[in-house]
C-alpha cells in the first residue's frame, strides 16, 4: 500500500463527566467516541460517562499514533488541559481560514 492510500490514524482525548482525560487512538474518532458514549469499548467510562471528544490530533500511521498516545498518557494532566486548550485554538483558526477561503 502506498503512503498516500494508508489509512489515516489519530490520537484522541475525551473528557469524562469527572473531568478526567482519557487517551486512545482511532482512525475514525468520532466513531470511536460514540462508542466510548454507549458505554462499548474502554472500561474507563465505566465509573464516568464519556462527555465530549476534547481533542483530536492526526497522525501519519498507525505506529505514530501509538508513539503519541503513550506520549500523551505521560504528561501530567496540567499538559494535558494544555494540549486540549491549544488544539481547540488550532481547530478555532483552522475553522474560521476553511469559512473565509472562498470554494
Amino acid at each position: 500500500m502506498s503512503e498516500s492510500l494508508a489509512k489515516p490514524w489519530f490520537v484522541y482525548l475525551v473528557r469524562a463527566a469527572n473531568g478526567a482525560l482519557y487517551c486512545g487512538i482511532s482512525d475514525d474518532p468520532a466513531r470511536r467516541f460514540a462508542q466510548h458514549q454507549s458505554g462499548k469499548g474502554a472500561r474507563f467510562f465505566h465509573s464516568s460517562p464519556a462527555q465530549a471528544l476534547a481533542y483530536v490530533e492526526p497522525c501519519a500511521d498507525k505506529g505514530a499514533a501509538l508513539r503519541r498516545e503513550r506520549a500523551i498518557k505521560q504528561l501530567n494532566k496540567a499538559a494535558k488541559e494544555r494540549l486540549v486548550l491549544a488544539g481547540i485554538h488550532a481547530l478555532d483558526t483552522l475553522s474560521s481560514e476553511q469559512a473565509a477561503t472562498p470554494g
